[in-house]
């Protein structure tokens, strides 16, 4: 046998007991910000994700991203039992080979959220859309169908949110408009103050309300919300879904308006509901918000930065995407965020981190390098096992 026929068999056994070792590595712990490989040894990409827990099992939704930040593939879905251990379950929502369709290859699909529709039977999937070449003007959310939470789903279509209807914490006043607001120049206190009290709302009553970074709630009693950033980014809305969980009732309402938050992270703990949000700094992260109410519509009530200690003030160089309820495990929440890299969107990183509830009922994240879950579980109660 040649020596480079010896050679290239060797190289490739190197390569074959690399991938093989690479398979057979068990996560026991989480590393915040490392790579982090599923269990075929390939890296997770699944970004801006949304989780659903059913039977023992998780499932992780997230964006399939290429060095940019434009829908090549679609939505991805993995599976755990342990929330440590990923199984690439393929891709739940497709990009669409139809130039015409909403959701075609060069499109902005993000922030995928799935929920559970006891009556229907089925599987329903929100998400953040943007229409190929438009940018970032469209500002719609769009839903899709399955049979199965692995997919895959089937798009329906998209909403500019809450066409022709009017919030509920809005007055009679705020309903009429001021023939000259529409001329005011942005970050002046005449634009401010008109923001506030519903420039963009008026603006796009018959339309519908712009709809970007969002995820979606099922409350105890069945009832689901669709939560999403809007009039510009400035303002949050919260939208009550209908019974199938595929349309908007008449029921929203305006959450911190001009506030400037987006990536909202809702989850509920004892008689309050929790929001993590973000400020707008595009790409850049900055100081994590966090707020607490007693009813997902509202009045809610602003906490602070939930982050605390060394880079708290960028929520730990993230951006908030969700917090799960840790299944069987009480006053249990993992804070999920995700560490972008605009240079190179499929390297964005994942920073998990335990949520702990205070004695003052306000939700803590603090950094740890490595942590898990010990045998008493971390809550509001017992610390966290880690480094």
């Amino acid at each position: 046998m040649h020596i480079k026929s010896v050679y290239f068999l060797l190289v490739a056994f190197a390569i074959s007991a690399l991938t093989n070792a690479q398979q057979n590595i068990k996560n026991t712990s989480f590393l915040p910000g490392k790579v982090w490989y599923d269990m075929q040894g390939d890296t997770i990409n699944a970004h801006g994700a949304g989780f659903y827990y059913e039977k023992g099992v998780y499932y992780w939704y997230g964006e399939h991203k290429s060095r940019n930040s434009l829908a090549e593939v679609g939505v991805r879905v993995y599976s755990s039992k342990d929330l440590l251990n990923w199984k690439n379950e393929g891709v739940a929502l497709e990009v669409s080979k139809e130039a015409s369709s909403e959701i075609t290859r060069g499109s902005v699909i993000e922030r995928p959220k799935v929920i559970y529709n006891e009556k229907t039977g089925k599987y329903v999937l929100w998400f953040h859309l943007e229409l190929k070449g438009k940018g970032y003007e469209a500002a719609r959310t769009g839903v899709a169908v399955s049979d199965s939470p692995v997919g895959p789903f089937r798009y329906l279509k998209s909403y500019r949110p809450n066409a022709g209807v009017w919030p509920q914490n809005f007055n009679s006043q705020q309903k009429k408009t001021n023939s000259n607001e529409s001329s005011y120049k942005w970050w002046t206190k005449k634009w401010s103050e008109a923001l506030v009290n519903g420039l963009y709302v008026r603006r796009d009553f018959e339309e519908g309300q712009m709809s970007r970074d969002m995820t979606v709630f099922v409350d105890d009693d069945g009832k689901a919300y669709h939560i999403h950033s809007s009039e510009e980014n400035q303002t949050l809305h919260i939208s009550l879904l209908t019974e199938d969980y595929l349309d908007f009732t008449d029921t929203w309402v305006r959450v911190q308006p001009g506030g400037q938050n987006e990536a909202p992270a809702v989850f509920k703990n004892g008689d309050y509901y929790y929001m993590i949000t973000s400020g707008l700094t595009g790409w850049d992260p900055n100081a994590a918000r966090s707020f607490r109410a007693r009813s997902m519509l509202g009045p809610w009530q602003s906490l602070g930065n939930p982050a605390k200690g060394k880079g708290a003030e960028v929520t730990f160089n993230s951006q908030s995407t969700y917090v799960l309820p840790v299944e069987d495990r009480k006053d249990t929440f993992i804070f999920m965020a995700d560490r972008w890299n605009p240079k190179n969107h499929q390297d964005g990183r994942y920073v998990w981190l335990p949520v702990i509830i205070n004695n003052e009922g306000n939700p803590e994240i603090k950094w740890t390098d490595e942590w898990n879950f010990n045998e008493k579980s971390y809550s509001t109660e017992n610390e966290l096992g880690g480094k």
